[in-house]
C-alpha cells in the first residue's frame, strides 16, 4: 500500500462515494472513473478516503502524484520494484504487464491528472483492478468521467460550524455561499478562524472587507496552496494555452455565476457601438464572435480545466473563479472590461418584451443585468417587463420597484421616466395580486399626469385605464364600468375607433358591464369587438385571445354554458401555443372551461379541472394570489356540489 495521509474530515460526499464504488465495481476488468471538478472541490479527499474505506477489498492500492510526467515515471519505478520487476525494464510496461497477470484486485489512484488524452499511456488496460483519476480535465471521456459538484448550502454551513465548534448558523450560512459552496475555500476558512481566533461573524466582515486577500491565506495544512494560489494557476495555464479562454472568463467574472447565456451574448454578428476607450477590450471580444469556431474553442478551453460547469447554451462559472478572475485583469483595464460586459448585456436583451420568443432570453439575462446595467436605463425595464407578460409578475413587480427608485432618485419623482418606471411599476403590482395598491399607485400618478401633460395625453389615458380596471379589481365593478363608459369616447375621439388602446378600453367596458351585473350586455359588447381585434391584431395576438376568453365567460353568464365551455375548448389550444401552458392567461381559460362545464351540469368533471388545476395556479402565482384563491373556492364549491350528488 501506498497512499497519502487520510482526511481527517470528509463532509457531504456520502453519495459521490457510494456511486463511486458502484462505477468502479460495474465493468469486469479494468475500471476507470474519473473524478473531474474544479481545483478545490475536493476530489483528490475523495479519492483518499475511497481507498481508505475499501482497502480490505484490494491486495494493491497506489497512489499517484500524477501532475508531472517525471515525477509519475519515478513513482512508477517504486511499484515495479515493490513487485518485482527487474532492473532495466521500462517501468510503465511491467507494472502494467504484472497487474494484467495479477491474481488479486488492485487500486491505482491517479492524482491530478493534467489531460485525459497524455494520461492513456499511464493507465493500465489489463487485469482485474480499478483505476481512479482525479483531474481538472472537464473534457474527460464521459463514458468515464464523474462530476464532483460543490457541497449543499446546509453541509457546507455544518462544516464551518463543526469544524469552529460555533453556533452561529447564520454567520455559516453567509460564509458558505460567499465561498460559494467549494470545499476547499471552506477548509480555508475554518482555518483561519481556528488559528486566529476569530469568530465566523468576523470572519464574514472581513471576507467581504478584504475578499482578495483572504482568499490567498490561511491554506489548511492538508492542502499545499490556498484557494486563491489553486485557481490563479489554472488562469495562468488558461492564459497561455488558450487566449481566447481567459476572454470569455474576464467577461463571465463580471456577470452572475449561473447561467450565462454566451451565444446570445457574443452572437457571430456583434455589432457593439465603439467610443474609442475600449478598442483593445473589444478587439479580442470582436474576435471570439467573427473567427470560425473560436467561440467554441474559447469554451472547451474553460470546460478543460473545469472553469465552468459542462456548456450548453448556457454554462456556470464558479463565483471565486469569477473573483480569482477580476484580480488578476491588470486594474486600469477593469473598468473597460465591466463597461464591455455591460455593453454585451445590453445588446443581448430583446426590444419586445411582449413576443413569447424573447421570454426565455429575458429570463436568462435579467440576473447578469442586475449586476451590470444602469436601473436607470431601459434595458433592466424591458427585462423586467418581459417576465411580466411572460406571467412571472412578482418578479417583474420587484424589478420594476427596483428601476422606478432608481430613476426617482436620479430624475425626481415626476420626472418623464420617472412617471413611466412607477407606471410599470403600479401595472404588475397589480398583476402580482395587489389590486388596492396598485390602484392607489394609479390615483397618484393621474393627477400628475394630467398637470404635466394634459386630460388627453397618451400616459394620461393609460393612466385612467389602469385607474379604472384596477377600481373593479378592487372590488368595485360599478364604479369601473362607469369610468371606463367615461373613458371609452375619449379615446374613440383622440385615437380613434379602431386603436388598440381603444379596444383596450372596450374590452374593458364590457367586461366590467357583466361583472357589475349585465351578463347580456356584456356578452353583446364582446361579440362586436372580437371580430374588430381580430382584424386590427389578428386572430392570434394575446389581446385577441383575452377578447374571446371574456365574450366565452359572458356567453357562460348569460345563461348558455354548454356555448361557452365549447368556445373556450375551441380557443385553449390557441393559448397554449401562443402563450405557453402554464402562462396565468391560459390558466384562466382552464379555470372558466372548467367553470362552464359544472354549470352545463358536470360538476365531477368540473372538480376533476380544478383539482389538477390549482396546483399550477399555486406553483405559478403563489399561494395568496387573488386568482389562486378564485380557484381554490371553486375546487371547494365543485366538491361540495359532487359529494352531494
Amino acid at each position: 500500500m501506498h497512499l497519502d495521509p487520510r482526511p481527517s474530515r470528509v463532509a457531504g460526499r456520502e453519495r459521490l462515494l457510494t456511486d463511486l464504488r458502484a462505477r468502479l465495481s460495474d465493468v469486469r476488468g479494468v475500471s476507470v472513473v474519473a473524478l473531474c471538478g474544479l481545483g478545490g472541490m475536493g476530489k483528490t479527499t475523495a479519492a483518499l478516503e475511497y481507498a481508505y474505506r475499501h482497502l480490505a477489498d484490494y491486495r494493491i492500492v497506489w497512489f499517484f502524484h500524477a501532475e508531472q510526467a517525471t515525477d509519475l515515471l519515478t513513482q512508477f519505478h517504486e511499484l515495479a520494484q515493490l513487485l518485482g520487476v527487474p532492473e532495466g525494464a521500462s517501468p510503465v510496461s511491467a507494472v502494467h504487464a504484472v497487474l494484467a497477470a495479477y491474481p488479486g484486485r488492485w487500486l491505482l489512484v491517479f492524482d491530478n491528472v493534467k489531460d485525459h488524452a497524455a494520461a492513456r499511456s499511464w493507465l493500465p488496460a489489463k487485469g482485474s483492478g480499478h483505476v481512479l483519476v482525479t483531474t481538472q480535465d472537464g473534457l474527460w471521456p464521459r463514458e468515464q468521467a464523474m462530476e464532483v459538484s460543490t457541497l449543499d448550502a446546509q453541509t457546507a454551513a455544518g462544516f464551518l460550524l463543526d469544524r469552529t465548534m460555533s453556533t452561529d448558523a447564520a454567520s455559516a450560512h453567509a460564509i458558505a455561499q460567499e465561498l460559494g459552496l467549494l470545499p476547499l475555500a471552506l477548509e480555508q476558512a475554518a482555518a483561519f478562524v481556528e488559528t486566529t481566533g476569530r469568530s465566523l461573524a468576523q470572519y464574514r466582515e472581513l471576507l467581504r472587507a478584504n475578499h482578495r486577500a483572504l482568499l490567498e491565506r490561511g491554506a489548511p495544512s492538508a492542502h499545499g496552496k490556498p484557494v486563491a494560489a489553486t485557481l490563479s494557476l489554472a488562469l495562468a495555464e488558461l492564459e497561455t494555452d488558450s487566449p481566447g479562454s481567459s476572454v470569455l472568463l474576464r467577461i463571465a467574472a463580471f456577470l452572475a455565476p449561473e447561467d450565462i447565456p454566451f451565444r446570445t451574448l457574443l452572437p457571430e454578428d456583434l455589432a457593439l457601438p465603439d467610443d474609442g476607450r475600449d478598442d483593445e477590450v473589444l478587439d479580442q471580444v470582436r474576435a471570439l464572435c467573427t473567427e470560425p469556431l473560436a467561440l467554441d474553442d474559447a469554451v472547451a478551453g474553460l470546460r478543460r480545466l473545469s472553469l465552468i460547469g459542462p456548456p450548453s447554451e448556457v454554462f456556470s462559472v464558479h463565483r471565486l473563479v469569477q473573483a480569482v478572475a477580476r484580480d488578476q485583469i491588470p486594474p486600469p483595464q477593469r473598468d473597460a472590461w465591466l463597461r464591455t460586459a455591460t455593453a454585451l448585456v445590453e445588446h443581448a436583451v430583446p426590444e419586445d418584451a411582449r413576443l413569447r420568443s424573447t421570454w426565455p432570453i429575458s429570463r436568462l439575462l435579467l440576473p447578469h443585468a442586475a449586476l451590470v446595467v444602469d436601473p436607470r436605463g431601459h434595458h433592466l425595464w424591458r427585462l423586467a417587463s418581459a417576465l411580466g407578460y411572460s406571467g412571472d409578475y412578482a418578479t417583474a413587480r420587484t424589478w420594476s420597484l427596483t428601476v422606478a427608485q432608481a430613476r426617482e432618485d436620479a430624475f425626481g419623482p415626476e420626472h418623464i421616466e420617472t412617471l413611466d418606471a412607477r407606471h410599470n411599476l403600479a401595472y404588475w403590482t397589480g398583476e402580482a395580486g395587489d389590486s388596492v395598491t396598485a390602484r392607489d399607485m394609479f390615483a397618484q400618478l393621474l393627477p400628475i399626469s394630467e398637470r404635466l401633460h394634459g386630460a388627453e395625453h397618451a400616459y394620461t389615458l393609460i393612466a385612467r385605464q389602469e385607474f379604472a380596471r384596477l377600481t373593479g379589481e378592487a372590488g368595485d365593478p360599478a364604479t369601473a364600468r362607469d369610468m371606463f363608459a367615461e373613458l371609452v369616447p375619449v379615446r374613440e375621439r383622440v385615437l380613434g375607433a379602431e386603436h388598440t388602446e381603444t379596444l383596450m378600453s372596450r374590452h374593458n367596458l364590457a367586461y366590467w358591464t357583466g361583472a357589475a351585473g349585465d351578463a347580456t350586455a356584456a356578452r353583446d359588447m364582446l361579440v362586436d369587438l372580437v371580430p374588430l381585434r381580430e382584424r386590427t391584431l389578428g386572430p392570434e395576438h394575446p389581446d385577441t385571445l383575452a377578447v374571446r376568453n371574456s365574450l366565452a365567460y359572458w356567453t357562460g353568464e348569460a345563461g348558455d354554458p354548454a356555448t361557452a365551455r365549447d368556445m373556450l375548448t375551441e380557443l385553449l389550444p390557441f393559448s397554449e401555443r401562443i402563450l405557453g401552458p402554464e402562462h396565468p392567461e391560459t390558466l384562466a381559460v382552464l379555470h372558466n372551461i372548467s367553470y362552464s362545464t359544472g354549470m352545463a351540469g358536470d360538476a365531477a368533471a368540473a372538480l376533476a379541472m380544478m383539482e389538477g388545476l390549482v396546483p399550477f395556479y399555486e406553483r405559478v402565482l403563489g399561494s395568496e394570489h387573488p386568482y389562486t384563491r378564485g380557484a381554490r373556492r371553486n375546487l371547494a364549491h365543485w366538491t361540495r356540489l359532487a359529494d352531494d350528488r
